[in-house]
């Protein structure tokens, strides 16, 4: 696998005795996952996913690409929590890739936000995805009311029908329904697949396919890493390493772990990994606190508070080797700054010396770190990477011993909402 992992700076908080003593949990945890017998197995069908992902259904998905692209402006996509951050997190990192403006709706309710985009949609040909299992989210549910009465002033039924594609429940539901009555194009949800770690199905491809990005790329990488990542071996597996030190910082009082990068191209992804380990971690009274920064900048705000604060928490990097825009320092005759120390030289040579001295200044000031490097921006890496955090927070999800694959905890504020709003139950359609 082409992803690296440095646990160098957790030297005096996580040694190889400990890793030792964790083995025959890690064991344990792994045999679980593998054989599917542990907590939430009913959703653990991304685990062999990328290996049963035929070529020629990524082929159609190209294909569904081009089309939508030959008669449209710009896509919209309708979707929340895995059926939006993903598909935000793919396309920030693959910028260079993208050949399709994207929007996003149904992420939040802000009318002020939805009402501006309609404004700036008013003279552009569109087409829709809206993602939904059931169709009855609130935020995507209510979005997709809005988006599709303002195509209903801009198509006729019958163009209607070709610009919006439902990406939904394969039997039941209300999308599936409306879909099935207007005829929509749809495609399925896996239902052994939960919504944090659907990027890699029909929730993340579609759009990413229609964006036109390197689909194939993604899922060739993913098939890398959930080989590399199958194997029982502490000493070579670096999801199990990852998951293994998390398991062991936390049980130390490590309650928080920091995700930095230094490259804005990466950001959306520390929002990804928010998600997947916030809701598979986070019950029964466990888990870590997941949250993220971006360095340099944030290091002008947190980094006092990391250097100095509690020490409660613990920092991982996540960086890449070579981010593939070269951009050289000038030489200043007056040189009042005092830098021509670096004319010359790349701007991110100055970066990664700025990563590695706050790595440094990090851990001696008590936040041990570790650091996870992908060689390059493309489809291939991502597509590990995605696959990495995926398999190392099952592992850690079953080392805490939580079900790392259900979030009941998401529907106590959803009860009270629908009580204030005078919602009635779903009906079974």
């Amino acid at each position: 696998m082409d992803i690296t992992l440095d646990r160098y700076n957790l030297r005096g908080y996580v040694g190889e005795k400990d890793y030792n003593d964790l083995l025959p949990d890690v064991e344990n945890a792994h045999n679980h996952l593998e054989n599917r017998t542990g907590k939430g197995s009913e959703f653990t069908g991304w685990l062999d996913l990328p290996s049963r992902m035929e070529d020629k259904f990524l082929d159609e998905l190209e294909s569904l690409g081009a089309e939508v692209r030959a008669s449209s402006d710009c896509l919209v996509s309708i979707g929340i929590g895995g059926s939006y951050v993903g598909i935000h997190a793919s396309l920030e990192f693959l910028i260079s890739e993208q050949k399709l403006p994207v929007y996003f709706a149904g992420h939040n309710l802000s009318s002020g936000y939805l009402y501006h985009l309609l404004e700036e949609l008013k003279d552009k040909d569109i087409t829709v995805v809206v993602i939904s299992k059931s169709g009855t989210t609130t935020e995507p549910a209510l979005a997709f009311r809005i988006v599709k009465k303002f195509m209903e002033g801009k198509y006729p039924p019958k163009e209607l029908k070709k610009r919006i594609i439902c990406i939904t429940d394969p039997e039941r539901g209300a999308l599936r329904a409306s879909a099935r009555k207007e005829g929509y194009r749809t495609f399925p949800i896996n239902a052994d697949v939960g919504g944090r770690f659907s990027i890699l199905t029909p929730a993340g491809l579609v759009p990413l396919a229609v964006a036109g990005i390197d689909i194939k790329g993604l899922i060739r990488g993913a098939r890398i890493a959930q080989k590399c990542c199958s194997k029982m071996n502490l000493d070579t597996n670096i999801a199990y390493q990852y998951a293994a030190a998390r398991f062991i910082l936390h049980c130390r009082g490590k309650d928080i772990e920091v995700l930095s990068t230094f490259y804005q191209r990466l950001a959306l992804v520390e929002e990804w990994w928010k998600q997947l380990f916030g809701e598979s971690e986070g019950k029964d009274g466990k888990g870590l606190f997941p949250t993220s920064l971006s360095f340099t900048t944030d290091l002008h705000s947190m980094g006092q508070l990391i250097q100095e604060g509690q020490r409660n928490m613990f920092e991982t990097f996540l960086l890449v080797d070579k981010p593939g825009q070269e951009l050289i320092i000038p030489e200043d005759k007056d040189d009042l700054d005092n830098f021509n120390c670096v004319a010359g030289k790349d701007l991110d040579y100055v970066n990664k010396q700025a990563c590695k001295a706050t790595a440094m200044a990090h851990y001696e000031g008590g936040v041990p770190n570790m650091t996870i490097t992908i060689p390059c921006f493309d489809a291939h890496c991502l597509g590990q990477l995605y696959y990495f955090f995926e398999k190392a927070v099952a592992i850690k999800g079953y080392l805490l011993g939580v079900n790392p694959f259900d979030q009941p905890g998401v529907e106590a504020y959803k009860r009270k909402m629908f009580e204030f709003l005078g919602r009635r139950k779903d009906k079974d359609v």
